[in-house]
């Protein structure tokens, strides 16, 4: 199946459409993960089943290793801010999750990633920016609206 470019993708993200939304989402989720190919897919879903199953040293060293070779590798940073994220290491994760919005600025899933680490440290305006970010790429992702709305109570 051929993807359609990015730019495409980011503007039917703002559609008022669902489904037109949701295809979209799917298909920007499936370049970031499809980036090196199949070699890099099956290197995400590895580290996927090794952190599934609970081996999460050798996750991150499969992980490391991938992103040590092709440091360009959007998805792999990507992941392994969500590895972190799991094991608490919201710095760790939010690092990450920077240097993915680096690579891919228009990434809302590690701009989410990193609203969520921020929220987990009481880092309330913080969070609210990076949710705000994941916003402006997909403003009618209800779940970053509402998680403003609570990082914003926190602040009072």
């Amino acid at each position: 199946m051929e993807l359609r470019p990015v730019a495409e993708l980011l503007a039917a993200l703002k559609s008022d459409d669902d489904a037109v939304r949701t295809q979209a989402t799917e298909e920007l989720w499936q370049h970031w993960f499809m980036q090196k190919g199949v070699v890099g897919l099956e290197q995400l879903n590895r580290s996927q089943a090794l952190l599934e199953s609970g081996d999460t040293q050798a996750a991150q060293q499969l992980l490391n290793e991938v992103i040590r070779d092709q440091p360009d590798f959007v998805e792999a940073w990507n992941r392994r801010a969500v590895l972190y994220y799991s094991l608490g290491e919201y710095r760790r994760a939010i690092q990450d999750c920077r240097m993915v919005l680096k690579l891919a600025p228009y990434h809302f899933g590690a701009a989410h990633g990193m609203g969520l680490c921020h929220a987990a440290l009481g880092s309330y305006l913080e969070a609210i920016k990076a949710f705000r970010i994941a916003l402006e790429v997909q403003p009618h992702a209800l779940i970053n609206q509402k998680l403003i709305l609570e990082c914003t109570a926190m602040l009072t």
